[in-house]
């Protein structure tokens, strides 16, 4: 099977059904895509872009989303085509060589791990803070023992639980535009339409020049990764082709629209440079209009935001892993799958290293656990630079040997693509030359060459071990 997957092209026959129950819905990868973007980075976050770009963070957003939506589109027409739990490392070993879907697998495996820690953390400190008396040791562990069942409990299950908790996010932003809107416009009680005078006032529009939206983007460019999970989850869906063309379709123009919308409307209504450092520019709007509790509403929806995407990170990293031991590329016992269609095995070994990874985050958050913070910095973009690769490998063999699978074909194909590839290179150049991002590139760079290493070294040692066997 590896060198059929390696070596040919992907046919109809060389698809095998995954082990894995086929019971989420169309509405969970939907929302799984939108509640596995829309997190604390955007609510809090995006102050930071804010206070780098000024209103220029409208280009900012805009451009970054412009590259992600790129790559999920060319992530979307290989999993429309060939639907597997591995997603971009399954098409990354088929398009490149086995060393290419090791080390995607694994480096998407490791930053999921170590995210899943900050997020737990986040959760938890929100939570101390509503209910002191409780150490906030005791919440992180309450939130892993929760998720940890939730994900081995039937996959249906996590569906549901995850479509919910995304509707919450989903509907605070939609609801926080409609505000926003009517704020802008002067029809809530005691506003007056704002024109604008903070989109041109302050400096102007682009008041740190175009260095201040290129600082921006790199400032939001990762907020955009997590639409991946939506590939992974399709393998286990009623209609995979279907579903993840339907799920990438809606959620990379709907994830664009509440990002951009949301910048459009905090920079139209507050002066930029009125935003406090670290204070979430949700609370300040929603403090400027009148809303009463608003930093406790956004208290609420920042946790429910965390804990979502705690969930979701669970999910797409022990199915990362499952899916790199179906390929003998993770140890075999993690292959072990229960009479409902969930890899357990693979469930525990990614809360394990979670849990190693929350315990690094509360003793030492800026030593061991920042060095590895800063080792999974770049690695999404590493992960998108594979995607597109693959896409410009596989694309003509889909076309070739299974033309009624390319359902959802790629922009203007390969010139989309080559696009994208352009951007990611460019914004790793950038991040090269930006002092607080420079650290962030050398330590997933190394963290990469490890893995290549790695995966090198398995290579060498598989084909030394063929020629003995032919030898022989």
């Amino acid at each position: 099977m590896r060198e059929r997957l390696q070596d040919a092209p992907p046919t109809t026959g060389d698809l095998p059904s995954e082990p894995l129950s086929h019971s989420l819905k169309q509405r969970h990868l939907t929302m799984l895509g939108l509640g596995g973007v829309i997190g604390a980075g955007l609510f809090v976050g995006s102050g930071a872009g804010i206070g780098i770009a000024g209103p220029a963070i409208i280009c900012s957003y805009l451009l970054a989303g412009v590259l992600a939506m790129l790559v999920m589109r060319a992530l979307g027409e290989m999993s429309a085509a060939m639907p597997a739990s591995g997603s971009f490392s399954v098409y990354a070993e088929r398009a490149l060589g086995r060393w290419a879907g090791f080390s995607a697998g694994w480096l998407y495996w490791f930053l999921l791990v170590v995210v899943l820690a900050v997020e737990a953390t986040g959760a938890a400190k929100i939570a101390n803070g509503w209910v002191p008396s409780v150490d906030q040791w005791i919440w992180v562990l309450l939130f892993m023992v929760v998720f940890t069942v939730s994900n081995l409990a039937a996959v249906k299950n996590f569906g549901e639980f995850e479509f919910w908790f995304a509707a919450l996010k989903v509907g605070a932003i939609v609801l926080f535009l409609i505000l926003g809107t009517l704020a802008i416009l002067g029809v809530l009680p005691d506003t007056d339409p704002v024109g604008m005078a903070n989109l041109t006032g302050h400096g102007g529009f682009f008041p740190e020049g175009f260095g201040g939206v290129v600082a921006g983007m790199l400032a939001v460019i990762f907020a955009f990764g997590g639409l991946e999970v939506v590939t992974i989850a399709a393998a286990e869906s009623d209609d995979p082709a279907r579903s993840v063309s339907r799920a990438v379709r809606s959620a990379v123009w709907r994830i664009l629209f509440f990002y951009v919308g949301s910048m459009v409307v905090i920079v139209t209504l507050l002066p930029w440079d009125s935003l406090e450092p670290g204070q979430s520019p949700y609370v300040a709007v929603l403090d400027s209009i009148g809303i009463p509790g608003a930093g406790q509403i956004m208290n609420i929806v920042v946790f429910v935001a965390l804990l979502s995407a705690l969930n979701a990170n669970l999910y797409g990293s022990s199915r990362m892993i499952f899916s790199l031991a179906e390929r003998e590329e993770a140890p075999k016992s993690l292959l072990k799958v229960s009479g409902g269609g969930v890899p357990r095995r693979a469930v525990f070994a990614s809360v394990a290293f979670g849990f190693v990874s929350v315990v690094l985050n509360l003793l030492w958050p800026d030593t061991i656990f920042l060095y590895m913070l800063n080792a999974v910095g770049a690695v999404l973009l590493f992960v998108w630079a594979l995607i597109a690769v693959s896409q410009l490998r596989l694309r003509r063999r889909i076309e070739r040997d299974m033309p009624e699978r390319l359902v959802l074909p790629m922009w203007l194909f390969p010139y989309a693509t080559w696009a994208a590839l352009a951007g990611m290179a460019a914004v790793l150049v950038l991040m090269l030359f930006d002092d607080s991002a420079r650290p962030q590139l050398l330590w997933s760079t190394g963290a990469a060459l490890l893995v290549l290493a790695v995966a090198g070294v398995r290579e060498l040692r598989e084909r030394r071990q063929q020629r003995e066997r032919k030898a022989g």
